[in-house]
């Protein structure tokens, strides 16, 4: 049910990726995420798979957890691959009624569906690794230069937090109120696209209040303990570099520089054509 999704969640472990620095993990993802779309050989699909399968092995977590979060996005995956076995020109393989099955299509398709899996993956391993309070704190900080342009960056990290904290409360809401609903007798799986939507109207509507009673009740709880802002605000514990941190950042770098060194001595040894 919804209650097996892990968008958002933090895992506690005992682990080296949750003792590193929040700001190195979230500037890490950031270049992951670009590094994925810029280096796209068949070595460098290579080491970008070994080394996020080392982080998810390094970072204690139940591997089906991973599975669990790439869920919700399953059908956009499997809709991607056929999407792009159907409609890739290439060497046919063999012909569905009117639509081919090309080569091309089976490697452009799979390749697609690798690369937001990976992406999933070490998003995933950021909130899992990472308490929702210090990824806030680490958002915060790494938008503090954008201040003086006027940004708010406290505000925007809080918004980014508080959103990221809720989708697990949201999500085991919508699961109460669906079983709910079920034992009255609610269908919601008989009829026609239009009969099932009108069925999902019983829950919207009660998810809709649940979720601004709840955005009410943390704006008074808030403001019962004299929240305005950021300005003057101090922290618990601050955030700082330990020599862990420099070591793992050294270490992504280094990556990073192979991947460079690839990309230019062997520019051509592209694994798929877009």
């Amino acid at each position: 049910m919804l209650t097996d999704i892990k968008i958002g969640q933090f895992f506690p472990a005992n682990s080296l990726l949750h003792k590193l620095d929040a700001r190195l993990k979230i500037v890490s993802l950031f270049i992951l995420i670009v590094g994925i779309f810029v280096f796209d050989s068949q070595l460098d699909y290579i080491i970008w798979c070994v080394l996020i399968g080392s982080l998810m092995y390094m970072s204690k977590i139940p591997l089906k957890m991973f599975f669990i979060s790439i869920k919700p996005i399953i059908w956009i995956i499997l809709f991607t691959f056929i999407l792009h076995l159907f409609t890739t020109q290439g060497k046919v393989i063999f012909e569905v009624w009117k639509l081919s099955i090309t080569w091309e299509g089976l490697a452009n398709g799979s390749f697609v569906c690798l690369r937001l899996l990976l992406l999933m993956f070490g998003a995933s391993l950021l909130t899992f690794t990472t308490p929702p309070l210090v990824l806030s704190d680490a958002l915060e900080d790494l938008m503090k230069p954008l201040k003086r342009f006027g940004v708010p960056a406290h505000e925007l990290a809080m918004m980014m937090t508080i959103a990221l904290r809720f989708i697990p409360t949201l999500l085991e809401e919508t699961d109460k109120i669906i079983k709910a609903q079920k034992s009255r007798g609610a269908d919601f799986m008989t009829g026609n696209i239009l009969k099932r939507v009108k069925a999902f109207m019983p829950i919207l509507i009660p998810l809709f209040i649940s979720a601004f009673r709840r955005a009410d009740d943390l704006a008074m709880a808030m403001e019962a303990r004299c929240y305005h802002g950021g300005v003057g605000r101090t922290r618990l514990k601050q955030l700082s570099f330990a020599s862990r941190d420099y070591i793992a950042m050294t270490a992504f770098i280094g990556i990073l520089l192979i991947l460079t060194v690839i990309k230019i001595v062997f520019p051509h040894m592209v694994l798929f054509t877009l």
